[in-house]
């Protein structure tokens, strides 16, 4: 059974979640382009995540196949921690976000009783967003990282 459990303030949301998969096995799927990519829901092919790359890839749910993925990796401490900074819920092909602040996604990984993984993913920096924005990328993102945590990487654990 997979658990998640949220919480937020206006500039971070935090989510965790009970993974039934040992940590090693986590972390690939996080890490591995074409793992993230799959259970993302982004196309990473012949991407290299490693510290300090920027990952780019197209969005492959449907509905959002305009929008690019686009993240700077801020950090990576195997097995326990991957750290990414992004503009959020930025989704309007009209709209360049490039001059906006990004924000900090931070995933950490601890063993859990059973031996699966509690998965933490903090995303914060939302108050330094232009306000007229800012609670839209707040919404969209909260509802994104329920959706990845509670369906999409718990599935894909799962069957991969």
């Amino acid at each position: 059974m997979t658990t998640t459990t949220a919480t937020s303030t206006s500039d971070r949301i935090e989510e965790q979640v009970l993974l039934h998969a040992p940590r090693a096995r986590v972390w690939r799927a996080l890490t591995n382009p074409e793992e993230l990519g799959a259970w993302f829901g982004v196309n990473l092919a012949g991407a290299t995540i490693a510290p300090g790359a920027q990952v780019t890839g197209n969005i492959t749910s449907p509905g959002y196949e305009h929008v690019v993925f686009q993240v700077l990796i801020e950090e990576m401490v195997p097995e326990r921690r991957f750290a990414w900074r992004w503009h959020p819920h930025a989704i309007d092909p009209a709209v360049d976000y490039s001059a906006e602040p990004r924000t900090l996604v931070a995933f950490t990984l601890e063993d859990a009783p059973d031996g699966g993984t509690l998965l933490r993913v903090v995303e914060s920096g939302f108050d330094a967003l232009p306000a007229a924005r800012r609670a839209t990328a707040f919404l969209g993102n909260s509802g994104g990282w329920r959706a990845q945590l509670q369906k999409r990487l718990p599935a894909y654990l799962a069957s991969a």
